[in-house]
């Protein structure tokens, strides 16, 4: 009678054990897409996340445009001609101190709207109609004489400089817009994040 009392119990056992194993199984089959249904899509990772953007193979006087929340954002790495470019032109600039504060985060309020004077992030929309502007650095074709580097809206001629700052008498109201951005390391600049304080 012990004998079949003791194969009796693990039998049961046996089952038990089957049994939480599959349990076990079905809800972690369940809890996964779940889980996973509560991350955000890829459209909304790309609606509001970080964009990393990558300047190792960028070379001095390369613009890299990026998307960010469905605009495009341009990385200029400015060369040491083109930061000295910035400096005569506050007399034809509309705004050269960018006095506007919705134009760009404080850390970039300064002569070259910038953290790094060397590299711009600029978001690549006219402030106008919303076309997007070329980037035309001094020299292009098609730029016309004494041109010291910037962008053009093809769609009505508004004027930028280097830094994104507006010309005088042009169509477009004010500066181009500085997204929020950080520095991760000296070759990787996070858009869309603020450095921290």
């Amino acid at each position: 009678m012990e004998q079949s009392s003791t194969n009796h119990d693990r039998a049961r056992r046996l089952w038990l054990t089957a049994a939480s194993v599959t349990g076990g199984i079905g809800v972690a089959a369940t809890a996964i897409p779940f889980v996973r249904s509560m991350a955000p899509s890829e459209r909304a990772r790309a609606l509001g996340a970080p964009v990393e953007v990558h300047m190792g193979a960028l070379r001095l006087g390369e613009l890299v445009t990026v998307e960010w929340r469905g605009k495009p954002v341009w990385v200029l790495k400015r060369t040491p001609e083109m930061l000295q470019a910035l400096r005569g032109l506050d007399d034809v600039l509309a705004d050269p101190l960018s006095k506007r504060a919705d134009q760009q985060p404080a850390y970039a309020r300064n002569e070259f709207r910038s953290i790094r004077p060397d590299v711009a992030v600029l978001v690549g929309i006219c402030t106008h109609l919303g076309c997007v502007p070329t980037f035309r650095p001094a020299g292009a074709a098609g730029a016309e004489p004494g041109w010291p580097g910037g962008f053009f809206c093809p769609c009505h001629g508004s004027k930028f400089d280097l830094a994104g700052r507006v010309y005088k008498n042009v169509p477009a109201p004010s500066n181009l817009e500085v997204p929020p951005h950080r520095f991760a390391s000296d070759s990787v600049v996070l858009i869309g994040e603020d450095p921290p304080s």
